[in-house]
């Protein structure tokens, strides 16, 4: 891999960590009470809405693997070239499917996350579910800047397993794939 290439794949790496647990922190961290009665408190709070735990855990999780990930890339700089070829294709598709499944579960559990968000936004009358936003404005609006933070971490995920398709795909290809030509 090129000098680029694992420079450019440690900087998305660790700006999908970020990312990943600043989204699992806004979640799991908002809560808002409001006083209904004089002495009744309502307490709203993330494991409200069913999908917002799931979120968590899996930001979590994903975020656990980009910093395994993120060690291998560090480890693999430093045996550059002694690895078999058959071996390092292999590891490379196990990289590459992990990849994209860690962009399709985070993109998955976001948007979940937000169809159920909307529900709070909007209640539903045919369910007789009342407006939990219209109550606890900066808890829902807090779980609009971590739903935020998702998206743009599956953006980051997106680029990630991109990088990871031409790291896998340059090993079935001639040696001079996506070089420029020199001048002479």
């Amino acid at each position: 891999m090129g000098y680029w290439a694992e420079k450019t794949e440690a900087f998305l790496r660790v700006s999908a960590i970020l990312l990943l647990v600043l989204t699992a922190c806004l979640v799991a961290m908002d809560t808002q009470t409001k006083l209904i009665m004089y002495t009744y408190a309502k307490k709203a709070t993330f494991r409200d809405l069913k999908a917002l735990p799931v979120l968590v855990y899996i930001d979590g999780v994903v975020a656990g693997y980009n910093l395994l990930q993120l060690s291998r890339c560090s480890v693999s700089a430093c045996y550059k070239g002694e690895m078999q070829s058959p071996l390092l294709k292999n590891l490379s598709w196990v990289h590459f499917l992990l990849d994209q499944v860690a962009v399709y579960v985070v993109f998955a559990t976001t948007a979940a996350a937000t169809q159920a968000s909307l529900l709070a936004v909007t209640g539903s009358k045919a369910m007789q579910w009342m407006k939990l936003c219209g109550r606890y404005t900066r808890f829902c609006v807090q779980i609009g800047g971590a739903l935020l933070c998702g998206y743009v971490a599956c953006i980051v995920l997106v680029l990630t397993s991109f990088l990871s398709a031409y790291n896998l795909f340059r090993l079935y290809s001639p040696t001079k794939f996506m070089q420029l030509k020199s001048k002479q």
